[in-house]
């Protein structure tokens, strides 16, 4: 979200950082009183692909990409009444073991907050414009989620 846009009164973090990312942040943003149980998903970059060994991997997003992580979150939430959301996923470089997504849900109850927060994740990896690009150890490349190379 840009500096001053709300994305809506469930929905209370969605963005795209190019810095490292806070697992607290995502926490502290579903917190509250009337929650009781928080579902947390936290995505970083594994050693090994297929096989293959990793050494680092960059992720790109289409300029729309914002606008469309803020729209999926507050789709979400339409689906969760009463439960909070926040998602943010990195841009940029990242190395073996970075942070790459965090997403929570904060409900009253467990199971509230674990299905919206697996609805949020799963269809923000699958709708979001972003492409990851991964390096491997033997030299090669590969894109992931995105058009195929020319």
């Amino acid at each position: 979200m840009s500096p001053g846009e709300s994305p809506g009164p469930q929905v209370r973090l969605a963005e795209l950082r190019g810095a490292p990312l806070s697992v607290a942040d995502v926490l502290a943003a579903v917190s509250g009183p009337s929650i009781g149980g928080t579902a947390l998903f936290v995505g970083t970059v594994r050693d090994a692909d297929a096989g293959r060994a990793v050494t680092a991997l960059q992720y790109t997003a289409h300029p729309s990409a914002q606008s469309v992580l803020v729209a999926v979150a507050q789709r979400v939430a339409e689906a969760s009444p009463g439960v909070l959301l926040a998602a943010v996923h990195r841009v940029g470089d990242l190395d073996v073991g970075d942070v790459a997504v965090v997403v929570a849900a904060g409900a009253a109850h467990r199971a509230e907050a674990f299905d919206a927060g697996r609805r949020l994740i799963d269809t923000l990896k699958h709708e979001i414009p972003i492409w990851k690009h991964q390096l491997f150890a033997d030299g090669t490349q590969e894109w992931v989620g995105g058009p195929e190379p020319i």
